[in-house]
């Protein structure tokens, strides 16, 4: 904030936009949150320079906003999308901008200098901003601030008419995400890397043109034909949840070795946390002891690992936690991958039917960023431990029946971990 705070001091002509969630930038409210901590750049530098927009799900409303506690209505769909866009370049994460992603947590960043990429999720950038609500500082409110939806605004606010809201969003999103011949920027010359500009925006379009599922399912099959067989691929997430159809593409696939990362729950933000909220890491232990089972009764054993990543423990000194996202694939016969996805997606139920989500694939033969992208493969394995079936079975790993009704409770209510 301070770095922000000093360019807009020292440059009268840049401007600022930020895009969060509603739900996570006003849950503690009237108590410091980070509308309260953006709303004075706009009292300071006025709303020509500063713009502080908020995203509210239409997957949240009525009844069940009412009931649905503040620590997880997260659990009902979140701009998740990480974008970091400055000038002609854009820095691609699963981070957000918060002190723990700064000193104790494990992510990736990638930088893109490329006017074309920057410009293009700009755009989104803006075409989303311009369907949320607007945060003004309010001096008179307990709060700080004030969250309206401005008449400038395309459409009704998700809050008041959630139908004619996400018909105003699909018309507005649909032709950002389709790509045509005439968007596609001239080629100077042969590049040995391709960038794919990926979108899960499933929230807000009707019929669902996200493009981030399909390319990886696509990318998935392929590895599951004869002509990759025996590639070496590496996933991970920070919240281990994959999608039955993830997880089965990813059994279907015959690699000569292949490594699924996933977070101690001694490494998870939520270790430790009061209300149902702290069940999620026993939660996640046993989406992780279903998967090695899945992996056992397909014969994969031998060829695909699981590791749990831990630095420490979470609230302890020397405590990190782990939210690293991302897939990498060698080609057979090769030594470093040449396929690459980095962005905000968690490959969850979430990621695909509740949050937006910004990604790229990165396809290249430029054997100097392979090289770079094999060492994060490797490096992201530093803290990582192998696991078994029976480190599941010890008792310290067992799951309690009241894990397993939360998490029956949640799919009920339609949210996802």
């Amino acid at each position: 904030m301070s770095t922000i705070r000093d360019a807009l001091q020292k440059n009268p002509d840049l401007k600022v936009s930020f895009l969060t969630d509603a739900l996570r930038g006003t849950r503690e409210s009237p108590l410091p949150s980070c509308a309260s901590l953006l709303a004075p750049l706009v009292a300071d530098f006025g709303p020509e320079r500063v713009e502080v927009r908020m995203f509210h799900t239409p997957n949240l409303t009525g009844l069940r906003k009412r009931i649905v506690p503040k620590r997880i209505n997260e659990g009902w769909g979140l701009q998740h999308m990480k974008l970091y866009g400055i000038d002609d370049e854009i820095i691609m994460s699963g981070a957000n901008l918060s002190d723990d992603y700064f000193t104790n947590r494990q992510d990736r960043y990638h930088v893109f200098s490329s006017k074309e990429i920057t410009h293009y999720f700009s755009r989104i950038h803006e075409a989303v901003s311009s369907i949320s609500f607007k945060v003004s500082p309010n001096p008179d409110d307990p709060a700080g601030y004030l969250m309206e939806w401005p008449s400038s605004n395309i459409g009704p606010s998700p809050l008041s008419d959630p139908k004619a809201f996400i018909s105003s969003a699909t018309s507005l999103l649909t032709p950002m995400i389709e790509p045509s011949p005439s968007s596609a920027a001239p080629k100077e010359k042969a590049s040995s890397t391709s960038v794919y500009p990926l979108l899960q925006l499933t929230p807000l379009l009707k019929p669902d043109t996200s493009t981030e599922l399909p390319a990886l399912t696509a990318v998935l099959r392929s590895l599951a034909t004869p002509a990759f067989a025996h590639a070496r691929w590496t996933f991970t997430a920070g919240y281990f949840n994959m999608t039955p159809e993830v997880r089965t593409l990813l059994l279907a696939t015959q690699p000569a070795r292949a490594t699924v990362v996933a977070a101690s729950p001694w490494a998870n933000g939520f270790y430790g946390s009061k209300g149902v909220s702290g069940l999620l890491p026993a939660a996640y232990t046993l989406l992780s002891r279903r998967f090695l089972e899945a992996v056992a009764r397909a014969g994969l054993s031998d060829q695909i690992a699981l590791k749990e990543w831990r630095r420490g423990t979470v609230n302890e000194p020397g405590g990190w936690t782990y939210h690293a996202k991302g897939l990498w694939v060698t080609l057979p016969g090769e030594e470093a991958p040449s396929v690459a996805l980095v962005g905000s997606s968690n490959y969850t139920k979430r990621s695909y039917s509740l949050d937006l989500e910004a990604n790229l694939l990165i396809v290249t033969r430029d054997q100097g960023l392979m090289g770079k992208l094999g060492a994060e493969e490797k490096w992201l394995q530093e803290y990582a431990t192998v696991m078994t079936r029976d480190d599941y079975a010890r008792s310290e790993r067992r799951v309690e029946l009241r894990v397993r009704i939360a998490m029956w409770l949640v799919a009920i209510l339609g949210g996802a971990l």
